[in-house]
């Protein structure tokens, strides 16, 4: 194809527009055509062209120049296999991208998540397969529209939505792309996968969108889809929403009643026995996941003859075997006060696992102080490290706050113990500003710990926290570098350097003039902002 006719096509653009004047100067060179000249040229160039080439529909052209390229990185097969892609050229997409693996050419991310859509487009569920394995292989299974990419896929190529929404669950950090993907499909089971989603992250807004397109699709009706909700509603604590839902339920199975209990087990624990008695009324029989709830409803009420009587039903179902309701009943014995029995239950066990020795620890430290002994520092490092690996943080609280009550002075160890306790919960803040009210200089181990759950949470940046340890050494010209690392940027060779709180410099104002209208489109795009405040009087 000749360069005018390429020029005078209509709405051509190349970019950058370097390419059009390459173009132009060719055109007036007969001893070349444009096509060997831009072969010959640099490689971003011949890649931008082979964009305009499929963007006009010229596969043909587009082909040509590429197997004219005399070098080619994945890029430019990556424009190749997206180009094939958009003009509904599904095998030669994937044909293009066999022949890169061929050429010793490694995948990146966006090139596994563009083949991906050509084998949606080929609806072959074995060529998706391949290509998934490949993303393992390289990587890069955990960029996001690598995953969003394997849940279109398998939504179209599979008969079920089995193997999407394993991909779904799998995601950490889903997009509305990730929840789009999988409602569209509208499936009940990839409702209900939805909704559980939803409840694990506490998204009520995300399950209430979810609820109104299962209403919308007429899925209103199936039983897992409803538990899910109900599920949702608990864990959100919507009790009025969950009670209600759960009366409007015309069929309800096990799952619905397991649900309910144990939505009610920390909320409202006699509301939790009463429906288990209902439910047994009814007829349904009490599986392990029933007798985990009920147990745990006895001993938030520290109701030992009620609890009795349920390890007595236990017994008689043959379920005493069962390693996760002997650590509900272990710890409901020694929440009830009976540690000889919690210790029995504890000797008797075949096979002990974390929750076996953990629901011990507490109950040994509170029967303690029931027999008259009076803890010491030790005793509290014990049962705060406990509740700390148990997740008991409100009542790991309870028992710093009671360490006053027995003249206990605590030590940085037990100091530590309480800002690992929150650090684990994801209560970042409260254990840094635990760190920052000690009564004495914090220790490494201490900023260790913070520093841990700040990674594990990211919730703070690192640098932060290092300049903290190091000015809680002593070392002030490392807390300064550590500082001075927050305060600058660099971009394209250039380090920019700002403080917060100076407005004056070079460029501020027009920084300053773009960053709000970067918020602004944020904002209309519906995105809510996640931003750390901290106070700098307090950073110091």
């Amino acid at each position: 194809m000749s360069a005018k006719r390429l020029l005078s096509a209509n709405q051509f653009n190349p970019f950058p527009p370097v390419v059009k004047n390459f173009l132009r100067w060719s055109q007036n060179t007969p001893s070349q055509s444009p096509t060997s000249f831009t072969a010959k040229g640099p490689i971003v160039l011949a890649t931008n062209l082979l964009r305009s080439y499929f963007e006009q529909g010229l596969v043909v052209e587009a082909r040509k120049l590429f197997d004219e390229m005399p070098e080619r990185d994945v890029v430019a097969w990556m424009a190749m296999i997206v180009g094939y892609t958009s003009c509904n050229e599904y095998l030669r997409a994937f044909c293009t991208f066999r022949d890169m693996l061929n050429n010793v050419i490694d995948p990146n991310a966006y090139t596994i998540s563009s083949v991906l859509k050509a084998c949606k487009g080929l609806e072959d569920l074995s060529f998706g397969d391949v290509v998934h394995g490949l993303a393992i292989k390289h990587g890069l299974g955990g960029y996001i529209y690598v995953e969003n990419a394997l849940m279109d896929m398998y939504a179209t190529c599979c008969i079920s939505m089995n193997d999407a929404c394993k991909v779904f669950i799998g995601i950490q950090d889903k997009n509305d792309v990730s929840w789009t993907t999988l409602i569209a499909e509208s499936n009940a089971f990839s409702f209900s996968i939805a909704v559980r989603a939803c409840a694990s992250i506490g998204s009520l807004n995300y399950g209430q969108q979810i609820r109104t397109a299962i209403i919308k699709h007429g899925f209103e009706s199936n039983l897992p889809s409803m538990n899910s909700i109900l599920d949702l509603y608990f864990r959100c604590g919507c009790l009025p929403e969950a009670n209600r839902l759960f009366h409007e339920m015309s069929e309800k199975d096990l799952i619905t009643w397991n649900t309910v209990i144990a939505g009610y087990e920390k909320l409202d624990p006699w509301k939790a026995l009463s429906i288990f008695s209902v439910m047994e009324l009814k007829g349904f029989i009490p599986n392990c996941f029933t007798f985990t709830s009920v147990i745990a409803a006895c001993a938030n009420l520290a109701a030992l003859n009620c609890g009795q009587q349920v390890h007595g039903a236990v017994f008689c179902r043959g379920l005493a075997a069962n390693v996760a309701l002997a650590n509900s009943l272990i710890d409901m014995y020694a929440k009830c006060g009976d540690i000889t029995e919690s210790h029995k239950m504890f000797s008797e066990l075949s096979y002990r696992n974390l929750v076996s020795w953990t629901s011990m620890m507490p109950g040994y430290g509170a029967h303690m102080v029931w027999s008259g002994f009076i803890p010491d520092q030790i005793v509290y490092m014990a049962v705060l490290s406990a509740c700390s690996h148990a997740g008991l943080v409100d009542q790991g609280l309870r028992y710093f706050s009671s360490i006053s009550e027995y003249d206990v002075e605590p030590n940085q160890e037990v100091y530590g113990c309480v800002a690992d306790l929150l650090g684990r919960a994801g209560r970042v803040e409260e254990a840094y500003h635990l760190i920052l009210n000690m009564p004495f200089k914090p220790s490494e181990s201490v900023w260790s710990a913070l520093l841990g759950a700040s990674k594990a949470h990211r919730l703070t940046e690192p640098y932060v926290v290092l300049s903290n340890i190091y000015a809680g050494e002593g070392k002030w010209g490392e807390s300064a570098r550590k500082r001075k690392l927050i305060r600058g940027i660099e971009v394209r060779n250039q380090v920019y350097s700002f403080v917060a709180g100076i407005k004056d410099g070079h460029h501020m104002e027009l920084a300053d003039g773009t960053f709000k209208l970067l918020i602004q489109h944020v904002k209309e795009a519906g995105y809510a902002l996640d931003c750390l405040m901290h106070d700098l009087e307090n950073e110091t």
